[in-house]
Parts: structure tokens; sequence; C-alpha cells
């Protein structure tokens, strides 16, 4: 007799689905979380479930998460009555449990995609289940759109079902081209909302730090929860480091599970079980919708996730805080009415859902797609532009995925996988893994490298500290549920090793040295600027933490790194002591040899160098004698547009004189009168500076160029116009007494300074550019000394004279001073004395 659990509220939807299924082959499942479909649809679909008739099939069910098909395996071991491995099974990386019956068989997304690459046609599988669709995990898309090749091209009566927790169907449906939606609705149990927002406001997440004020509010949450309500409690927090806080913030007197995806297997066993008493289950992201927490009857939502980010430029990648979405937040209130009517206590105010993204950023947007690019260059699609995918990937980290790639020589300049990019793809881990693993077997020896691997592929937890040698030892001779699964790991990738290869060759910390910088030669850093402080091959600045064990200089191999947001360096979280000899032979690569010149702040110079780099590690460097004549113009032109045309050049009366008259005439008259900015000057450098710029070597040569002659260049010869310069802005000007007054033409109109004796008899200064700019007067005292300012000479011996001449004659007596100033003989000199 079967469990009544096969009485599920989806069990009205499968007559339907099957009648899609047989019609046009695929079909979209909207149930919402508790209803049975990632368990009874399956089994209904095998034909293993009483009073649900159908033909006995093969069906293969893929989740986005291993935690996921375990407990997804369990349950429907469960409900036939069975154990897990017989006609349900499970397979996950590392671990196979099916036998002769099994006829569902519950695999990981990246599971399917290896089965998919080795046998498009899947045989023996009648029907592919995908789960979780709404979540956007980016293998599940890749492998929905691999399935739908093979149904158009390989196995049209192969079946598949698109299954989700959410009704926003409609674009799935389209994406199977118009298949059919099934919808069940499962159980009706209310879910009251109990908005809890902080009692202050809280600082929003910052990269991955999360405000401790918010943690201390979600843990009192709880606390007030446990006091007012009946049942268990699951608590939503973005990350572990987040449940571990909350979790000792919890204190002892209740039953606090952490459940995450690193979680090991009796904790989360005893999540996914009836608890004997009450239990506060404290969880990230994964129970949002795959897992069933039995006994839940309240929620605390943190309302916060985590996302992952990719600066590509660097390699760098990493998880931040954001915001949960809307869809996700009614994900995780649905838990709480799983088996009764519940309550979710939102940790936010209702106000700033306004605020919120209706669902979850697709992974394809913001992920490292080194390894879908594979995937899509192993299925014959290089560019992913033939493949069904909901989204399409993102040119630029395509781009980048493609250049990494080709670095580790998994795919050619047209972007086709190679041989040895199709045995990348077959281990299962990130090509730069893959490429450790592979290159590191022939230097290491099988063993070391798949054991380093395998603690590159999941990363030990933190409490090990950041020196990932002593982590290696450590794990070496541990028995925790992490090192079993190190063991297991470590077995699998032995496999795909090439050979027992250099096992004795090199030392324990020659070998982890080699095999994290053959996984991330550009992440490989050497010290600068302190104990804490590197420069990376990729010219990220990085430090290590202050409590590290690896400070101390020299060179790194870093295993994991994030850069922190708003930070300017990379922060490394793990990795291990390296020398420079391995550090040149894990990034063989990118070591280069060449000479260098550039125009150098520090040095306020040229600087001419032969350089051996590792990236933009710098190795060795030696003076260049005669460095090309090519960079070095171009060093010098950076140096003048770095500390300016005007301060490296040599600039006598002459020149500035030329180039104020020139900047008149450019303003006056325009073209054809060059622009003489320091801008346009360092633009027109080559019209105006050579040959000299040519011949120059040294900052010390800018400075002997005679910028006057010059200058002279950019006159408008051409069109003879150069032959008016001194008619439309005269260095200089005749006055009534013969001298000859120098123009100044730095202000915006041009100014002739002169003692009020020299142009008596001047009835108007005249005016410059062809008339179009008076001249300004700067009428002088005897002694120099500024008396007046006049545009207009004749208005000013007729009204403002006077009151000059009677301030001025007490005090220069000796000197002319005419009533009338028009018919006076000018002159430079005073009276003579009587």
């Amino acid at each position: 007799m079967r469990p009544a659990g096969l009485e599920l509220p989806v069990r009205t939807a499968v007559p339907p689905l099957q009648r899609a299924l047989a019609e046009h082959g695929a079909a979209v499942l909207a149930a919402p979380p508790g209803s049975g479909k990632t368990t009874l649809v399956p089994l209904a679909l095998a034909g293993l479930a009483d009073g649900l008739p159908g033909p006995a099939r093969r069906v293969l069910v893929a989740e986005p998460r291993r935690l996921a098909v375990r407990a997804a395996a369990r349950r429907m071991a469960w409900l036939l009555g069975g154990a897990v491995g017989e006609q349900g099974g499970v397979r996950v990386r590392g671990e196979r449990r099916v036998g002769p019956r099994t006829v569902v068989e519950v695999v990981t997304t990246g599971v399917l995609l290896q089965r998919l690459q080795r046998d498009p046609e899947l045989p023996g599988v009648d029907a592919v289940v995908l789960d979780e669709c709404h979540e956007r995990h980016l293998d599940a898309d890749t492998a929905l759109a691999f399935l739908l090749d093979v149904r158009a091209a390989l196995r049209p009566e192969l079946q598949l079902v698109c299954a989700s927790a959410t009704s926003d169907t409609a674009a799935w449906a389209e994406l199977l081209g118009g298949a059919p939606v099934v919808e069940a609705h499962g159980l009706s149990h209310p879910v009251e909302v109990a908005w809890a927002p902080p009692p202050r406001a809280v600082p929003p997440p910052h990269g991955t730090r999360t405000d401790p004020l918010l943690l201390d509010h979600v843990a009192a949450t709880v606390r007030r929860v446990l006091a007012e309500r009946e049942g268990d409690v699951l608590c939503f927090l973005p990350g572990v480091g987040e449940i571990a806080r909350v979790a000792g913030l919890l204190g002892t007197g209740v039953e606090v599970l952490q459940l995450h995806g690193q979680a090991p297997q009796a904790v989360q066993d005893a999540a996914l079980a009836p608890g004997a008493r009450r239990r506060v289950v404290l969880a990230t992201s994964v129970a949002e919708s795959s897992l069933t927490v039995p006994g839940v009857r309240t929620v605390v939502d943190s309302g916060l996730a985590r996302e992952p980010r990719t600066d590509h430029a660097r390699g760098l990648g990493g998880l931040v805080t954001v915001r949960v979405s809307l869809a996700a937040a009614r994900q995780r209130a649905g838990r709480a009415g799983r088996e009764a009517p519940g309550t979710v206590y939102r940790c936010w105010a209702e106000v700033e859902d306004a605020r919120a993204q209706p669902f979850p950023t697709p992974e394809i947007a913001l992920a490292d797609l080194t390894g879908f690019a594979l995937q899509a260059a192993c299925w014959g699609d290089p560019d992913a532009r033939g493949l069904a995918l909901p989204d399409p990937p993102p040119a630029g980290a395509m781009a980048a995925a493609r250049e990494t790639l080709q670095a580790l020589g998994a795919v050619d300049a047209d972007g086709r996988a190679t041989d040895r990019g199709r045995r990348i793809a077959r281990t299962g881990l990130h090509p730069r893994l893959a490429r450790a693993l592979l290159d590191g077997t022939g230097l290491v020896g099988a063993r070391r490298a798949a054991e380093l691997v395998a603690l590159l592929s999941e990363e030990p937890p933190r409490a090990l500290g950041d020196d990932l040698l002593a982590v290696w030892r450590s794990v070496r001779g541990a028995d925790d549920p992490y090192a079993r699964r190190w063991r297991d790991e470590t077995r699998r990738l032995r496999q795909d090793g090439s050979g027992p290869g250099g096992e004795g060759a090199v030392s324990d910390e020659a070998a982890a040295g080699l095999v994290v910088a053959l996984a991330h030669p550009e992440r490989i850093p050497r010290a600068r600027g302190g104990a804490r402080g590197y420069l990376m091959a990729s010219g990220t600045a990085a430090e290590l933490g202050l409590a590290s064990l690896l400070s101390g200089g020299g060179w790194l191999a870093v295993a994991v790194a994030d850069r922190p947001a708003g930070s300017p360096s990379a922060r490394v979280r793990r990795a291990v002591a390296l020398d420079e000899a391995t550090a040149r032979r894990a990034g063989a690569a990118l070591v280069t040899e060449r000479e260098e010149v550039h125009w150098s702040a520090r040095e306020g110079d040229v600087t001419a160098r032969r350089v051996a780099r590792l990236g933009a590690v710098e190795l060795t460097a030696a003076p260049l004698t005669d460095p090309d004549p090519g960079p070095v113009r171009a060093a010098l032109l950076d140096g003048l547009a770095r500390e300016g045309v005007l301060a490296l050049l040599s600039w006598p009366p002459a020149a500035d004189g030329l180039r104020e008259r020139l900047a008149f005439l450019h303003r006056v008259l325009g073209d054809p009168w060059p622009d003489v900015s320091e801008e346009a000057l360092l633009e027109r450098a080559a019209d105006w500076l050579e040959p000299e710029l040519s011949r120059a070597r040294r900052r010390a040569d800018l400075g002997r160029i005679d910028t006057a002659a010059a200058l002279q260049r950019l006159l408008p010869w051409a069109g003879g116009e150069a032959g008016r310069l001194d008619e439309l802005a005269p260095e200089r000007i005749a006055v009534p007494s013969g001298s000859r007054i120098r123009v100044d033409y730095s202000g915006e109109r041009p100014v002739l300074a002169v003692k009020l004796q020299e142009l008596f008899g001047w009835q108007a200064a005249p005016a410059l550019a062809g008339g179009r700019a008076p001249l300004t007067v700067h009428l002088l005292s005897p002694a120099g000394r500024p008396a007046a300012v006049t545009g207009d000479l004749a208005s000013f011996w007729r009204d403002g004279y006077r009151a000059v001449r009677a301030d001025l004659r007490g005090r220069y007596p000796r000197h002319p001073w005419p009533e009338d100033p028009t018919t006076a003989e000018p002159t430079r000199r005073a009276n003579p004395r009587k």
C-alpha cells in the first residue's frame, strides 16, 4: 500500500499534464511550493503513482542544487516505501545511487549538462523534468536550451516539463514553442503578513557586509515569534556568516539548525525531517522553493539575498548582498503555509517593496560565463546565438569568457572547442580548475593535483584560515563532513588526471603553489608597499587580511579573492606562498619581455628600460641606452599632456608675446588665425614642434626648443594672412611723442599703457584687428602709475583730463600740464629747470 503522502495537491494536475505531453511533447507546470510538483509528478510520469495510470517511463528530474536533489530523492523514496537507489535514484557530482530498478533519477542541472554533452540523445530517458525554472540558474537555462535542440533535431519524442513555483509561465510556454501551461493550485493555507521593520534606520548592505543592527533585529524578531506563536520557525538570511551570527544571538534555549549549501549532511537531514521539539531553522535561499521544512508555521525574512557579481576585466568574482525580489519574498512567505495557516514576519517597511525588483536577476546576466561559453562551444554553438535561452548572454561577459578559454587552449581562434576543451568540459569543473587538474597532474602527480583542485572546487570552512597549504594539511587528517566530501571529490577527480606525474618531483609547498597558480595565473601577486600589499598579474592591487598568516612579502598563488564594493583593492581570502620560479612556471603564458619607454610622473622625465613582466608584475628591468625614437616621441607627448605645454617648454617674452597676439586674433577674427590655448597646442604638437620634438630625448631637450620660432609654423602662411600679423596685432604702437609702446594682449582687450604727456595732440588711439578691437589706453602719471583708463581718448581730453590735471600737477610740477592737451606738444621729458 502506498503512503498517504501520495495524496498531494498537485495530483489533480497530473492527468492534464499527461495529456499535454502526449499531444505536444512539452508542457509548463505551474505549482506552488509544497504541492508535490518535485516529487509526485515525476513518480506519476514514470507510472509509479497509484491511481494515476500512465505508461512506464524513465524520468530524469533536474534540480539546481545538490541539497534539493538529495531532499527530493529521499522524499520520493519515502513516498514509494523504499530506499534511495531503488526505483528512485540520485546522481550529483561525486555521488551516484542508482540500481537496475531505477526509473526516476534526480540529478543536478550540472550533471544533466555533462550527460547531454556525452550523449545528446539521452538514451533510455523518456521524459525530463526541469524543476524550479523560475530561479533562473545558469545551468538550468543552458540545459533547457540544449534539450530544446535535442527535441528539434534528434529526439522529438523526448518529453519535457518546465516546472515552476510561480505563475509567471507565459515566457516559458513561448520558449517551448507554444506549449500548454498546466496549473496546480495546491493547499490554500493563508499566510498573514506582519511588517516588522527595525526600530531605527539601518544602513543598506554593502558588498557582502550586512549591518549588525539588522541581524540583532532579526534575532530579536525570532525571539518574539517564539514567545507569540506556535510551531517551528524558518528564518531566511543572506549567507553563512549571517546565519552563524544570528544563531549565536539566539543562545542555547532552543534547537537551532543552520541550513545552507555547505551544511553537513546530518544537519540537512535533520532540517528536512520532523523534529521532536520546537526548532528554529536558519536558512539561505536554498529553502525558498525546492525544499520542504516540516513543522514550520512562521517565517522570519531578513529581506536579503546574495547574488553573484563578476569583474570581467580583473578576473574577480564574488557575491553581493541585495534586497530580495518580490517574487522570492512571496516564495519565502509561502513556507509558512505549507501545512497550516501561518505568518511571515518581514523585517522591512512595507513601503520598501515599491523599490524592489519584481523577479530575481537571471544568473546569466551576472555570472562568470567561462563555463557556459565552453558548454556552448562543445555543443557546437560558440556564440550561443542559436540557443533558445530565456535571456541572451551579455556580449562583454562572453568576450571575456572566450579570451579566457583561448588562453587555456580550450577553444580555437573561431571559438570552436578543441580536444583539450572537450576534455576540460568532461571534468565538470570550472575551466580554470580543470586546467589546473590536467596540467598539474603531470607536474605534481595525480593524487596531489586532485586533492588541491578538490579544495578549490568547494571552498573549505573559513575557520581553517587563509593559508591553503595549512588547510590542505589539516583536511588530510580530518574526519569531519567537509573532509569526507573532499576525499570523495578527490577520488572522482583522480579519474580525470593524465597519469601519475611527478609525485615526488616537488615539495607539497611547491605543489600547492603550482596548482593554485595554474588555476588563476592572472591572480599571481607580488608583494609591494608593506607586508599586506600586493600587485596581481592582472594589474589589480590586492591586500591580505589583518590576521593573515601569509604576511611577510614575496609571491602568492591566490585561490580565492574578491573586490569589496567601493574598494580599490582586491581582498585575498585564501592563498598559498609561492616562489618566483614557480610563479614564472605557472604564469609562463603571461611572461613578456619588451622595451618600455614612457613618461615617468615620479621622475618627471622619459624612462626607457628593457622589462620582463609577469602580466603587470615587474620581474627584471635594465636601462635602454638607445631607445627607438618613436616611443620616445610618444612619451614626450605624454609628458606634455601630463605636465602641460606651458610648464615643460621654455616661454621667453618673445614667445609669450607672440602666443598672446595669436590668441587675440583667434578670439576676435577666428580662422585662419590658430587656436593657441594649451589644449590646442598639445593637440597640434606635430604641426609646430617638429622637427625639434622628434630629435628630443628627454625633458631638458624640450626646454631648449625655440618656442617663438616654433609658433611661427602655426601662422596662416598658405593664404597670405600671416604677412598681416603686425598690421592686425602689432607688437608695438608708435605714439605722438615718438615712443614705440608695447601692446599688452594678455587680457580680454588689448591695452596700451603710456605716460599721459606722450599722447598730447592724439585724438584717437587706433583700433586693432582691422578696426574690430578698440585699444584700451592706460594713461600713466610721470612716475608710471595709473592715472586713468579710457577706450575713447577724445572723450577723455574733453571730460576727464581736467580732473586728472588738477590731481597731478601739484605732485609733478616739472611736467607740462597744458589746459588744452589736444594742441599741446607731446613729450617724454619734464620741463627744463629754471
